[in-house]
């Protein structure tokens, strides 16, 4: 199982950004996927995952801004961030949910076999 990050680069506020999920080793619709991130000094946090069966979560912080799909074909997740705020800054990070669950909840623990992280830097 693996899963590659990329799309992170520096962008002003206000700006977007879309973030890849590159999975290998296992099939997308049977899993759940999810986005965290960590800034500096920061726990890591849930920021959107899609559940097996499609269903979608959002931290408050990004509903309305952040929007999370994935593509069956490409066995791709991907992570639209548009409206981006500095405070947004963080490594970015996609993981795979451990279990089958539909309905597993959006937090780290739940998750394993972690991408290596994309680094989004948004500037004021």
């Amino acid at each position: 199982v693996q899963l590659q990050a990329s799309g992170g680069g520096s962008v002003q506020a206000g700006g977007s950004l879309i973030l890849s999920c590159a999975a290998s080793g296992f099939t997308l619709d049977y899993n759940t996927v999810g986005w965290f991130r960590q800034a500096p000094g920061k726990e890591r946090e849930g920021v959107a995952c899609i559940r097996r069966g499609g269903g979608l979560v959002y931290a408050d912080s990004v509903k309305g801004r952040f929007t999370i799909s994935r593509d069956n074909a490409k066995n791709t997740v991907y992570l639209q961030m548009h409206s981006l705020k500095p405070e947004d800054t963080a490594v970015y990070y996609c993981a795979r949910g451990r279990g089958s669950s539909y309905y597993l909840s959006c937090i780290s623990s739940n998750f394993g076999s972690w991408g290596q992280g994309t680094l989004v830097t948004v500037s004021s």
